[in-house]
C-alpha cells in the first residue's frame, strides 16, 4: 500500500501536523547533499548530476562499506513508473564503471579530494580496487509511490535485485517545517547490493561456509574476540544487521582487512545487542561492556539501529594479530558477514583449511 506517515503533537490534546510540500525536489537534493545522513549515515556520496552519456542524468551516486554503488533517482516532475524505468536504465551504465570512472565522478564531485583517503576516513576500512563496484543498488526518492509501481519493485526485489524506495513526507510546525522518511522495504530484509553479483562474474552454489570481516580498531580488538569468544559490527545498521544471517553451528571464517585471516570459529548464539550481551569471567556470567576494553560503540548503546551486536562463538583455531594468514588470491569483503558464491570463496576456505589444520 501506499507509504503514509502521520506526526502529532504530543499534550492533552494531541493534534496532526498538517502536511505541507519542500519547495522543489531540487531542494530536497541539495538537502542530501547537505546532511547525506537524510538518506542512510552508511554511505558515502561520491556523484551528483552525472551524464551517462545516453542523454540522462542520474541524480546522486554513493558507495556504500563494502564499495558497491549506490544509485539515488529522485522522482521530480516523472510519474512513479517512469522513475523505476529511468532507475533500471541508468543502473545499466553504473554496472560498467570502471574504478577509474569512479575516481573521475568523484573528482568532479568534491575536486582535489581523493576516494581512497575519504573512504578509509568514512568507513574505517582500506578502498580495495577489486571491491570497487562488484555489484550496486538502485535506491528511488519520492514523496509518494503509486501502487503500480510499488508492485514493480516488489517484484523486481523478490527475484534479487536490489531496489528499495525512500519516501519523504513534509509537515508543516508553525513556521517551520519538519521531514519524515520511510523506507518501502525494510532495508534489514531488502537485497543488499552484496548479495547480488554482476553478470558473467563466475558464481556457483554456496558452500555452507561464512565469511566475517572483523574491523580491529579502537572501536573493537581482535584479542578481546579471541579472548572471550565473539565476532562483533556495529555503528549502524548496515554493519549489524548481516550479523543476524549467522545461528548456531554455522561455521565463520574470520578475515581482519588489512592484516588477513586470524581464525575459525562455531556460531554458538544470535546476534545481541551490547546491552543485553554478556561473557564469561572465571566462571561468572558478566555484562560484556563491563569487561571490554575496547569502546564498542558505546556511545550508541541504546540506539538499536547504531550499537554494536555480538555474536558468541567457539574458536576452533585462531591467531594473533602479527601471524594473519595473508595471501594473494585470497577471497575480500567489507561485510561484517556474508555468503560467498564465487569460485574464489571456495579456493580460499580449502587454502585456509590447510593453513589452520583443520
Amino acid at each position: 500500500m501506499p507509504i503514509r506517515t502521520q506526526i502529532w503533537t504530543v499534550g492533552a490534546q494531541p493534534a496532526p501536523l498538517k502536511s505541507a510540500v519542500l519547495a522543489s525536489e531540487q531542494f530536497l537534493e541539495e538537502m542530501i547533499v547537505s546532511a547525506p545522513a537524510l538518506l542512510s549515515e552508511d554511505w558515502l556520496l561520491i556523484g551528483r548530476q552525472e551524464s551517462t552519456g545516453q542523454g540522462g542524468r542520474i541524480d546522486l551516486l554513493a558507495l556504500a562499506p563494502d564499495a558497491s554503488l549506490v544509485l539515488i533517482e529522485l522522482k521530480r516532475e516523472r510519474t512513479p513508473r517512469e522513475v523505476v524505468s529511468q532507475a533500471l536504465d541508468y543502473a545499466v551504465w553504473v554496472e560498467r564503471l570502471q574504478a577509474n570512472e569512479i575516481e573521475a565522478i568523484y573528482q568532479r564531485f568534491k575536486p582535489g579530494a581523493d576516494l581512497a583517503v575519504d573512504f578509509q576516513a568514512r568507513f574505517g576500512a582500506p578502498l580495495e580496487a577489486e571491491a570497487l563496484n562488484q555489484s550496486h543498488q538502485i535506491v528511488i526518492v519520492a514523496a509518494e509511490l503509486d501502487a503500480g509501481s510499488e508492485r514493480i519493485v516488489g517484484y523486481l526485489s523478490e527475484r534479487d535485485i536490489a531496489i528499495n524506495v525512500l519516501c519523504f513526507q513534509v509537515f508543516q510546525l508553525g513556521e517551520q517545517q519538519l521531514i519524515s522518511r520511510a523506507w518501502l522495504l525494510d532495508p534489514s530484509e531488502a537485497p543488499q547490493a552484496s548479495s547480488v553479483s554482476k553478470p558473467g562474474m563466475p558464481a556457483e552454489p554456496w558452500n555452507g561456509e561464512f565469511y566475517a570481516s572483523f574491523g580491529h580498531s579502537s572501536t573493537r580488538d581482535w584479542a578481546e574476540a579471541r579472548r572471550y569468544g565473539f565476532v562483533c559490527g556495529g555503528g549502524g545498521s548496515w554493519y549489524s544487521n548481516s550479523l543476524k544471517l549467522v545461528g548456531p553451528g554455522d561455521r565463520l571464517w574470520v578475515n581482519v582487512p588489512g592484516a588477513g585471516y586470524v581464525g575459525v570459529a562455531r556460531v554458538t548464539g544470535h546476534a545481541t545487542a551490547a546491552k543485553d550481551f554478556c561473557l564469561s569471567e572465571g566462571g561468572v556470567e558478566r555484562p560484556a561492556l563491563e569487561l571490554l576494553q575496547a569502546d564498542y560503540h558505546r556511545a550508541y548503546v541504546d540506539d538499536p539501529q547504531r550499537c554494536e551486536y555480538f555474536v558468541p562463538v567457539e574458536w576452533l583455531y585462531s591467531l594473533p594479530l602479527n601471524e594473519a594468514v595473508r595471501e594473494v588470491g585470497l577471497f575480500g569483503n567489507q561485510n561484517t558477514i556474508c555468503r560467498p558464491t564465487t569460485p574464489k570463496w571456495r579456493w580460499t576456505v580449502e587454502r585456509l583449511k590447510e593453513r589452520f589444520a583443520q
